[in-house]
């Protein structure tokens, strides 16, 4: 039988991995359950770890499983409750170049199959802003299980380890829906100054815009709201070998 804190502490991580596909980092679960200090999550986490409730991926930065869910929190699962989408990291090989990389389709149904072909736009940093890649660079085959909605979705290679803690290294390749209405603590694409492209969280703070990184050894940028233009929002990852 889990504690109460243990329940709160699971719904808290299968709610942000179903939204943002990835695990919360440790300092989001401490503020989530309103814990002094890491050491308390330290603790729940081993004791759901202990009883077969997530599992904790090695070699991996901030990695969790969730392997099962108490009854009750499954049959809210199943009724819906749960707002936002449930996208899956899936391993794939490099993808090879397309013939046809330069159509203009922004995403083009492959005939007798349950995947989209989405373009690849270029790099994406997860680091320092690099200058933004707009072109086509090849295509590749995403699940249709991955995709948000009816909406645009583009893929972009990511360069760089300042998001390492939220599960995402340099080389993946992250799927991104477009739009530009976003909510605080989603991982985005942020346009600076129309002319650098980066993959940060975002948090909007009155009239200025933290992108915040997944990686302590890089420091929050603040902005102004009008130097920051949404790309699009992280709905995927494909992670390469």
């Amino acid at each position: 039988m889990l504690t109460k804190k243990q329940i709160q502490l699971l719904e808290f991580i299968s709610r942000r991995m179903a939204r943002d596909g990835v695990p919360p980092s440790f300092d989001e679960m401490k503020e989530a359950l309103d814990l002094r200090s890491k050491s308390g999550i330290h603790r729940l986490v081993t004791a759901l770890e202990e009883r077969g409730f997530i599992r904790r991926l090695p070699h991996r930065a901030r990695a969790l499983e969730i392997l099962r869910l108490p009854d009750t929190l499954a049959q809210a699962d199943r009724s819906g409750s749960s707002d936002g989408f449930s996208p899956r990291v899936i391993d794939n090989p490099r993808p090879k170049r397309n013939n046809d990389a330069m159509q203009p389709d922004n995403a083009m149904q492959i005939a007798n199959s349950s995947a989209m072909e989405l373009p690849l736009m270029g790099r994406i940093a997860a680091g320092v802003p690099i200058e933004a890649i707009s072109e086509i660079s090849h295509h590749i085959s995403v699940p249709d299980s991955m995709l948000s909605g009816n909406g645009e979705h583009y893929a972009l290679e990511v360069k760089g380890d300042s998001m390492i803690e939220a599960g995402i290294n340099d080389g993946d390749i992250v799927v991104i829906r477009q739009q530009d209405q976003v909510e605080n603590g989603d991982i985005v694409v942020a346009l600076i100054d129309g002319a650098e492209a980066t993959l940060k969280r975002f948090r909007r703070k009155g009239k200025m815009i933290a992108l915040e990184a997944a990686n302590p050894a890089y420091e929050t940028r603040i902005l102004r709201e009008d130097a920051v233009k949404v790309q699009g929002r992280l709905v995927g990852l494909i992670r390469n070998y």
